[in-house]
């Protein structure tokens, strides 16, 4: 387990690294997890001791949110001045996820039934 959490450190500062040396408007930790993702995609990077780590990391997930949540009751003041601009941005992210999700989910359907009818002739 101990050499699964230290991979998946690694790629963080790997993006990390990446993001700064670049001046990325990316996070790091999104790079890293781009590369995690590309690194996952050849065979020798898929192991069971690894598929454990991340579904123990992905059971505690919610303890994440635990110093999030403490930022928010510290500056609650702040987020109810600025309370308009917050749900404006929540909910038109929602939105634009929601209609790029179901966009890019439409273009796959075509592309991979034209790729099965191109098969089938």
């Amino acid at each position: 387990m101990l050499q699964s959490v230290t991979i998946l450190l690694l790629f963080q500062l790997v993006g990390e690294v990446l993001s700064q040396a670049f001046n990325l408007p990316i996070p790091g930790p999104v790079v890293g997890m781009g590369l995690f993702f590309a690194a996952l995609t050849q065979p020798w990077m898929r192991s069971d001791e690894l598929r454990q780590t991340a579904q123990n990391l992905l059971q505690h997930l919610s303890l994440l949110f635990v110093p999030a949540g403490v930022g928010v009751m510290l500056h609650a003041r702040r987020v109810s001045e600025e309370l308009l601009p917050i749900v404006a941005a929540l909910v038109l992210s929602t939105v634009l996820a929601i209609a790029v999700t179901a966009l890019t989910t439409r273009r796959l359907v075509k592309m991979l039934s034209a790729r099965r009818d191109a098969r089938a002739r």
